[in-house]
């Protein structure tokens, strides 16, 4: 509301607002006030030129144009308001298709969507003439359909950028369903370039309907609108020019009061205007987990796959076991962060991922589980025993909902709480991960927390259900030192309380050694090197994972010196070498390796592990 008020604060949206008002108002009251004079036939006066009494002359039966033109107006902005409701409504229906179909059903819509656009507006309307009909109610049904491609392309356009939001994906590990999730997270964030884009398009939607009436295709004798009114002047427009302009400059002025108030509101919403024309649940319960075995998370021979064929995740396999904190550490580009999203079953098409076992909690996250609705069975395991924590909680949060309803969804999805239990649960969690004033700060919206604060509120709504594993990608990045020492603490504090497993990703080497139990490296889609993080600093055996910890400055680097860096840049994924990935860039390289791929034995994937950690090599790495 207060952008609202903003835009009408100026002086282009007051005036247009003005404008737009008056029109509306005309509409509502000219044929209450003037039906009267409109109609009244009179033929002693004849196709009359402008005078006293009739401002605008007369037509061929004698009524008075000037109050016909004030009473068409109901009319024209009536059935232009209907023909760009149908628009919006079923443009609204194609272009969120794709969001709720799927792959099939959404790529049927999208192409009905790109056909449609590629033929004219004006042809489409004529075309839809033709089927509809002559008449008022086809001319409606016909602008309404020709002008629902261009919306829908718009809706499609739109959704897509939400749709790869952080808060979406967080939402989809909840379990929200597709309905929910377009109707509660996605359409709420593009409602405003909706809205003034539909405004817009009601000015051109007066204008396509006034030129059908004024073919007659559209209004019909009796009834009139200024297209009709215009078309029966037009043959004496230059006896009588007044008749026939009087209807054109009203169709001019209404069409420039919604086009300039929407171009106002784009322009006070920063909105890109564009210039061409409930979940079932299930009884059956969560999956067993074996007593005797306390993995939480095992994966084998995990792959991800694109187009390309372009495979950033070749092989991974770790097992996550109860209450501990495994790190995952490499540079940009090394596969953390997919491993994490194929594990949250996050990738979607065109991405593809097998393994040879990948479940949580003893059930199977890819393939078919051995119960019924195994689609919502995954998604309810999901929803209460997996949590995930992305790297940048601004955009992990849906920013027009209050943080108390967005961490309450999940409860009341999965259960099956009420909206106040699951609101004073939400504030629980909140004070669970040392967010101040929790009950005040459940009430405010995203932009109204500091990132540490949000990162906390991120955590507490992976807490909201019982959660066996944390999935924590990146989670201090952008984060000052103290705040991220705080964020770990608190990652910390809640394995020890609850015994939850976490997943720690990282690309600084020194933050997963002060809190994680195991370091698992990873270089160009594979893990190079698992070990215990005690034995990090003096034990690390491949040149990967020295060079990382070389990378690192301390209080007794040099300050003469260059910083040490590793030579060479990381491989690209779709042109992965022979042999050994890293190869390249080591200076322990032999001909095997550049031929040969290690395998991960003894837990190092090198052919010439070292035995002890000297770091020099590294430490005189070029600028």
């Amino acid at each position: 509301m207060r952008r609202w008020m903003a835009v009408l604060r100026t002086p282009v949206g007051a005036g247009a607002g003005l404008l737009l008002l008056g029109v509306l108002l005309l509409a509502v009251f000219a044929p209450v006030l003037w039906s009267h004079q409109a109609n009244a036939i009179d033929t002693d006066h004849l196709l009359q030129g402008s005078s006293a009494e009739h401002w605008l002359g007369t037509d061929n039966l004698g009524r008075d144009i000037f109050y016909r033109v004030l009473v068409a107006s109901r009319t024209s902005i009536l059935l232009a308001l209907l023909a760009t409701s149908i628009a919006v409504v079923t443009g609204l229906a194609l272009g969120s298709a794709p969001a709720i179909l799927g792959k099939r059903g959404g790529r049927a819509a999208t192409a009905v969507v790109n056909i449609a656009v590629a033929f004219p507006g004006l042809l489409l309307a004529l075309f839809f003439a033709v089927v509809f009909g002559v008449g008022a109610k086809g001319a409606v049904l016909a602008i309404g359909f020709a002008g629902a491609p261009s919306f829908a392309r718009l809706t499609q356009t739109l959704i897509a950028g939400v749709a790869e939001r952080d808060f979406i994906a967080a939402a989809r590990i909840a379990g929200v369903g597709r309905f929910r999730m377009l109707v509660r997270h996605i359409l709420p964030n593009i409602a405003e370039p909706l809205v003034v884009n539909a405004t817009i398009g009601a000015g051109g939607t007066l204008l396509a309907f006034a030129g059908l009436s004024f073919i007659g295709l559209g209004v019909q004798p009796p009834a009139y609108d200024w297209g009709r009114m215009l078309g029966e002047s037009l043959s004496g427009i230059y006896v009588h020019p007044a008749a026939a302009l009087a209807p054109g400059v009203a169709v001019v002025i209404a069409g420039l009061a919604f086009n300039l108030f929407g171009e106002a509101v784009a322009k006070g919403f920063g909105v890109q205007v564009p210039r061409t024309r409930w979940t079932d649940r299930t009884p059956e319960a969560t999956p067993a987990r074996d007593d005797d075995n306390d993995a939480v998370l095992v994966v084998e021979d995990l792959h991800v796959t694109f187009p390309g064929p372009v495979t950033p995740v070749r092989g991974v396999s770790f097992t996550i076991h109860k209450g501990e904190i495994v790190g995952v550490v490499g540079e940009s580009g090394s596969g953390k962060s997919l491993t994490a999203l194929a594990v949250a079953q996050l990738i979607e098409p065109p991405g593809q991922v097998r393994a040879a076992e990948l479940s949580f909690l003893g059930a199977p996250l890819l393939g078919r589980l051995p119960v019924r609705s195994t689609a919502a069975v995954r998604r309810r395991l999901l929803g209460t025993s997996f949590a995930m924590v992305f790297q940048d909680p601004m955009t992990s949060f849906n920013p027009t909902k209050r943080i108390g309803v967005q961490l309450a969804e999940g409860a009341r999805e999965h259960q099956g709480l009420t909206r106040r239990a699951a609101m004073d649960r939400a504030i629980d969690r909140l004070r669970a991960v040392r967010v101040p004033a929790a009950e005040r700060r459940a009430r405010q919206y995203p932009h109204e927390f500091s990132g540490g604060m949000r990162q906390r509120a991120m955590i507490g709504m992976g807490l909201m259900g019982a959660p066996a594993l944390i999935v924590a990608d990146e989670p201090t990045t952008a984060l000052d030192v103290t705040v991220q020492r705080q964020v770990l603490r608190l990652l910390e504090t809640i394995r020890t309380e609850d015994d939850v497993a976490v997943l720690l990703i990282s690309h600084d080497i020194s933050v997963v050694a002060q809190i994680c139990d195991r370091v698992l490296v990873m270089y160009a889609g594979r893990i190079v090197e698992d070990l215990p993080s005690t034995e990090l600093a003096t034990g690390a055996r491949h040149p990967y994972t020295r060079a990382l910890l070389a990378a690192v400055p301390d209080l007794d680097t040099a300050l003469d010196e260059p910083l040490a860096v590793i030579p060479g840049r990381p491989v690209d994924p779709a042109r992965m070498p022979e042999g050994c990935a890293f190869a390249a860039r080591c200076a322990f390289a032999s001909d095997r390796c550049r031929v040969e791929d290690p395998v991960l034995i003894d837990q190092v994937a090198c052919w010439h592990p070292q035995a002890q950690a000297e770091y020099s090599n590294f430490r005189t790495g070029q600028r």
